[in-house]
């Protein structure tokens, strides 16, 4: 489904990703984890076409991505989260949530997605009139989510859900990225939560410096002796 291959990408003359490669199958959830700088940021905003590699290829299905703009991506069903949700704080819940729908593909089933947004989210439909910079910091995380499957994506790709989260609000967030998942959308999740996101991953690719140094399922990441001492404090 996607592929990205042999991707080299830099600030200026920094280096930020350095060969990087990795696949999603269609169904799967992928987890990039690693330390602060890692490069996983920067991954994601390559392949949604925020930023142009210097070299390397991105894939879906076989068709290059990386020098289209971000809004074709989007129309292929490739939509990021970004890291720290990025709402319009005096709009409401509902209008934010009806911007992941701007593009005229997206328009016609609209209110259907929003509809499908709040079985998934139902407390968003309690929230819908309110100004979401008044929402509580896991409400915020559920409405920038929300906006994204307002777009119908066929991979979502999501930075940092967990960020700045309560504990129990944390356990909601990953339990909604399976439910997710499990309704048919592909997951790209980039999470330095390591050990929630690879308790949920199917596949999992371990990011140091910009280089990929470690990959197998979440399962063999997790009792992998390096990731345990690394990332699990082990």
């Amino acid at each position: 489904m996607l592929r990205v291959e042999d991707l080299r990408v830099s600030y200026g003359q920094v280096v930020a990703l350095w060969s990087v490669s990795f696949d999603v199958n269609a169904g799967e959830i992928v987890a990039l984890v690693g330390g602060n700088g890692a490069g996983k940021t920067t991954t994601l905003k390559t392949v949604s076409g925020l930023l142009r590699p210097g070299a390397g290829r991105v894939l879906l299905d076989g068709d290059e991505l990386q020098q289209r703009s971000t809004m074709e991506i989007v129309d292929r069903g490739v939509v990021q989260v970004p890291e720290g949700r990025k709402l319009f704080p005096d709009m409401t819940v509902r209008d934010n949530l009806l911007l992941g729908a701007f593009r005229p593909s997206s328009r016609p089933r609209q209110e259907e997605r929003l509809e499908q947004v709040f079985q998934v989210f139902p407390r968003l439909r309690e929230r819908a009139r309110q100004v979401a910079g008044t929402l509580s910091g896991g409400e915020q995380q559920m409405v920038a989510i929300g906006r994204g499957l307002m777009a119908g994506p066929r991979i979502l790709m999501l930075d940092e859900p967990s960020l700045g989260l309560a504990p129990i609000m944390v356990e909601e967030m990953f339990r909604v990225i399976v439910e997710i998942n499990r309704a048919g959308v592909t997951v790209l999740l980039v999470e330095q939560n390591t050990e929630h996101a690879l308790a949920i991953a199917h596949r999992g690719f371990v990011l140091e410096s910009g280089r990929v140094v470690l990959s197998g399922t979440g399962a063999e990441l997790l009792a992998n002796e390096r990731v345990r001492e690394a990332y699990l404090g082990l």
